[in-house]
């Protein structure tokens, strides 16, 4: 009587490893890291962006605390010129004149620095997760050689009879 062979793999015997078998097998595991890489991708994307977020906030806030400043600065100058007006320019007790004064130069300043921005802003781009989208498109090329030879692969077992496979 001959001795039967060690069953392992949770009492199922393994299975005879033929060509079919390995290319399901390795279709399995392209399918398993294609879905791996994907996520990762996805992953480094959100970090990115979330890093610019980060940088771009702080950026922000900064400049908020900055423009307050600038603000207060800016009305106590705006009041000092205007009574600088009103005692140069109108001197016969007319000082709302003055103040008149400046609020049109600052009215036509503001015509242009919202033409400036207006144009500044149509070129400002959008964040984008750079490093993630050449990821993204090595790993799409990369893919597209490993599914040339894959398909390669499966019409060889497919088409040609084993014992002409080379």
């Amino acid at each position: 009587m001959a001795a039967e062979p060690p069953i392992m793999n949770g009492g199922v015997p393994p299975q005879p490893a033929t060509n079919e078998t390995a290319m399901a097998d390795a279709i399995q595991r392209v399918t398993t890291h294609t879905q791996a890489l994907v996520k990762d991708q996805v992953d480094l994307a959100k970090l990115e962006l979330q890093q610019k977020a980060t940088v771009f906030g702080r950026g922000t806030a900064i400049a908020v605390a900055a423009g307050i400043f600038v603000v207060g600065a800016l009305i106590l100058i705006l009041e000092g010129l205007a009574w600088f007006a009103w005692y140069e320019l109108f001197p016969d007790n007319q000082f709302f004149l003055g103040f008149f004064l400046v609020a049109f130069i600052l009215l036509l300043l503001a015509a242009l620095a919202g033409f400036v921005a207006a144009k500044v802003l149509k070129k400002a781009k959008a964040p984008v997760p750079e490093q993630a989208l050449s990821a993204a498109r090595e790993t799409q090329a990369t893919y597209s050689e490993e599914t040339a030879l894959l398909r390669e692969q499966v019409r060889e077992v497919v088409v040609k009879p084993e014992d002409q496979r080379s």
